[in-house]
């Protein structure tokens, strides 16, 4: 993680989500080759937009509570939360373009 990712828990997952307007959350784990590919871009989007968007991580294998309560059933696994509540959810790999365009479209 770096200073513009944050690793959440479930200590501090409902806080996080509730307290700010825009969150993207990644549902990963250290095995997943596809996550692997994502870490990059997820890390260089976190960067260009963190005054806009909060950019986090959920590990689906220390956080089981959490990847069961959101039915992660694939990863990667992007669930957007706007304003507390979830408003979308993207699911794989794909190029950094498409995915910022993503984000972006769901989070005008």
């Amino acid at each position: 993680m770096s200073e513009y990712v944050l690793k959440l828990n479930k200590e501090n997952f409902e806080e996080i989500i509730k307290n700010n307007e825009k969150v993207i959350v990644d549902f990963w784990a250290d095995w997943c080759m596809p996550c692997k590919i994502m870490a990059p871009i997820f890390e260089k989007l976190a960067q260009k937009f963190h005054n806009q968007i909060i950019f986090a991580k959920v590990n689906v294998d220390e956080e089981v509570e959490l990847a069961e309560k959101f039915q992660i059933m694939s990863i990667p696994n992007f669930i957007i939360f706007k304003n507390g509540n979830k408003v979308e959810e993207i699911v794989g790999a794909m190029p950094e373009n498409i995915f910022e365009k993503k984000i972006l479209d769901i989070l005008k």
